[in-house]
């Protein structure tokens, strides 16, 4: 019965919202490589956060968006985007002219067994990419692959895998962790649980090693009307070295909400931009028109909306799928579909496909005026 409710929630319609490592024999994978760098990451502490019960849990940062703040930055960040298909992505982010080690973030892994949400007659997903499929927990926590943040986006398994993340805590219980409330009752029932958790509600924030502030938006409503929506990010650049906790006026760099739904009153009064948006642009849809996943026009609308110059689609419905549901899952528009869209709507905006696992490398000019 309680399988049947979880399914019920993951396969509704989607619609927006009204924070030990193991050594390899092996060479490390070629997106793996940097140099080591010590792991921290600095909450930021505010009045009206969300507070949680979980002594492991740290207390994030209210963004305000009464005052804009007009500054000049001539920064330049490389951004390099790892996609381990499904949901799962490597973020490493450079900026340059600092001493400090590149930041780097893993988001919703999934590396061990299939997706199938406990229920494999009904849905059983394979990655299809070798190299990916390949790659496991001790790939991702090798010394030099190791990750300063786990960001986790939902609390349903395609996101918050509960497999993948039991190996990950049983390895790194200190490796610090970004996501949303919703996900608390997950993360406490692993056997080792983390113990650096940060529960972040749209609107607030966390700093990653005092260069990368990780903001969280509102997502997807995954139940009913009333229920807490799931979370998407935006990554931030930190006002400079050494800036304060309360300087949320960083230019926007990445934008990642894994079903392309966005509350566009949030994104609209925040007045929040992103340079690259990683979204999915096909639709996966189940009859009667039930959206698992938007895209095409709505991917559109999202770059538009936060004025952006790279769109990086992500293949979430890409899997060998298995089971009934595999056989009713049909797919709406391509990724040249949306390219013809946003080039209308969006010209000087690019489309940068990722290949699984295979960095992708941006290089970002931060010298627009930047409305904070």
């Amino acid at each position: 019965m309680a399988t049947a409710v979880r399914l019920q929630l993951v396969f509704r319609p989607t619609k927006p919202a009204a924070p030990c490592h193991r050594r390899l024999s092996s060479a490390p994978p070629a997106w793996s490589r940097r140099p080591p760098d010590p792991r921290s990451i600095v909450a930021a502490a505010a009045g009206g956060g969300s507070s949680s019960p979980s002594s492991r849990s740290r207390r994030p940062q209210q963004l305000q968006s009464s005052s804009t703040a007009i500054r000049e930055s001539k920064q330049q960040v490389t951004l390099k985007l790892t996609y381990l298909e499904i949901n799962s992505w490597v973020w490493e982010v450079q900026q340059q002219g600092q001493a400090q080690a590149p930041v780097r973030i893993l988001v919703d892994p999934l590396v061990v067994g299939n997706l199938d949400f406990g229920a494999p007659w009904l849905f059983d997903g394979a990655k299809k990419n070798p190299k990916v499929k390949a790659l496991g927990v001790d790939d991702l926590l090798a010394p030099e692959a190791r990750p300063d943040l786990l960001l986790i986006t939902q609390s349903l398994d395609d996101h918050c895998h509960v497999r993948t993340l039991t190996q990950l805590s049983a390895r790194a219980p200190d490796l610090p962790v970004v996501t949303t409330p919703n996900a608390q009752p997950v993360l406490d029932s692993l056997p080792t649980p983390f113990r650096r958790v940060t529960y972040l509600d749209p609107g607030q924030s966390t700093v990653v090693n005092q260069q990368v502030r990780v903001l969280a938006t509102a997502g997807p409503v995954l139940g009913p009307p009333w229920q807490r929506p799931e979370n998407g990010y935006i990554l931030m650049a930190a006002a400079g070295a050494g800036a304060g906790d309360g300087d949320e006026s960083g230019p926007g760099l990445l934008y990642y909400e894994p079903h392309c739904v966005y509350d566009r009153s949030f994104l609209e009064d925040k007045r929040l931009r992103a340079d690259v948006v990683i979204t999915p642009v096909v639709k996966q849809l189940l009859p009667a028109n039930f959206t698992l996943v938007s895209g095409q026009e709505d991917a559109v609308d999202l770059a538009r909306l936060l004025r952006a110059r790279y769109v990086v689609p992500m293949s979430n419905g890409d899997v060998d799928a298995g089971g009934l549901l595999a056989t009713v899952l049909t797919k709406q528009g391509t990724t040249q579909s949306f390219q013809a869209l946003l080039s209308e709507a969006l010209p000087q905006a690019q489309v940068l496909e990722p290949t699984p696992g295979v960095p992708l490398q941006v290089q970002l000019q931060l010298d627009d005026i930047i409305d904070g």
